[in-house]
């Protein structure tokens, strides 16, 4: 009975639209930031940072910018990948050129850089759209992993073509580089996609998330009440990329340290972040969340049970995975389109009609 509205009296507009109705909904998430904030931090290792939380949240963060484009805005797009190494090179380009500026700043930055190559290449989102976009948005992919690789600039004429992130400090304390400590690296990240999710709630609820969703559900109709289609889609491109831009700052500085772009940032990476939005749901900002814990965790779940438990070899293990991922995003497409969102959406209706079957 505690999943209930009863006694959450609504007395001012605000109150009515916020965005947990119910009181239990609101403790749970508080209760959920205590936990990853001020618990989880003193217990982890670098195990669990390296190979859970920090792909989880780094992932979450592009997922979330993907979401915004793709989900809201009805705009397919192919280059997250590309959009990840434009923010991971600006970011270096950043760290290296100016060493005494905040990491903070320079994540950021990359994201800001993001953000203005998104909306170059979203601008032939005005005249096409469906599949002659995404097509335009993989070329858009592939030629910016060619311009990192062939441009000795953007690497610093490093002899192997790789970059990799210099030590700096937040607070005095190591978050990039050998010596970071794991539990800081994990709340660094951590920061960022409570901020990203925040901002992305924000938008999505307001009139900026309003337009977006008219002009995926019917541009034309959108432009007839008074939508600007330019200024929607350009703006959808742009926010989706700053926050595409800041998970490519992170995954190359905090997670990896060194990349190379064809390997770490090529069309896989794209795929990957689509196929998160697709089994988390589309337009749907915990379903970005689930989406990619789903696809983090599973590998390492299969891994250390086929691997670790049954002794299977890892190379049909990893083949496995890849059928498993499939097979699930099939069924995510044909039985349930709007995906985890949706079940647990269904879910907490189950929950406040329980026990009455009506």
């Amino acid at each position: 009975m505690l999943y209930r509205e009863a006694g959450d009296f609504k007395t001012s507009y605000v109150a009515d639209g916020q965005t947990f109705p119910i009181a239990f909904d609101r403790y749970r998430y508080y209760a959920v930031l205590v936990v990853a904030l001020a618990i989880i931090p003193l217990f982890i290792n670098d195990y669990y940072v390296n190979a859970v939380f920090l792909p989880f949240l780094i992932y979450s963060i592009a997922a979330i910018g993907l979401n915004i484009l793709t989900g809201y805005c009805g705009q397919v797009s192919l280059g997250t990948g590309g959009f990840m190494a434009v923010g991971a090179y600006a970011c270096y380009k950043l760290m290296t050129a100016y060493p005494d500026v905040n990491i903070l700043f320079h994540v950021l930055a990359g994201g800001i850089v993001t953000a203005c190559v998104g909306i170059l290449f979203g601008l032939p989102s005005l005249r096409i759209k469906g599949f002659y976009l995404a097509v335009a948005t993989l070329a858009a992919q592939f030629f910016l992993v060619w311009l990192f690789n062939r441009v000795p600039w953007f690497y610093n004429y490093s002899a192997s073509g790789q970059i990799s992130a210099p030590e700096r400090t937040l607070l005095g304390m190591a978050v990039t580089g050998p010596n970071a400590d794991a539990w800081l690296r994990y709340l660094f990240c951590l920061i960022f996609l409570i901020g990203v999710a925040w901002i992305a709630r924000n938008l999505t609820r307001g009139t900026t998330g309003r337009t977006w969703m008219a002009i995926r559900d019917m541009d034309i109709a959108a432009e007839i009440i008074g939508v600007n289609p330019l200024r929607a889609k350009l703006s959808a491109f742009a926010v989706s990329s700053f926050f595409i831009g800041i998970a490519g700052a992170l995954f190359f500085s905090v997670y990896l340290g060194a990349v190379e772009v064809g390997e770490v940032f090529g069309i896989q990476k794209s795929f990957l972040v689509l196929f998160m939005i697709i089994i988390g749901g589309l337009g749907s900002i915990f379903g970005s969340l689930a989406g990619a814990a789903f696809l983090v965790l599973l590998p390492v779940l299969l891994k250390n049970i086929l691997v670790g438990g049954l002794g299977w070899p890892t190379d049909l293990a990893a083949h496995l995975e890849f059928v498993i991922i499939g097979a699930l995003i099939i069924f995510f497409l044909i039985v349930e389109p709007h995906g985890l969102a949706q079940l647990w959406r269904l879910a907490k209706e189950k929950l406040r009609l329980w026990p009455f079957p009506h």
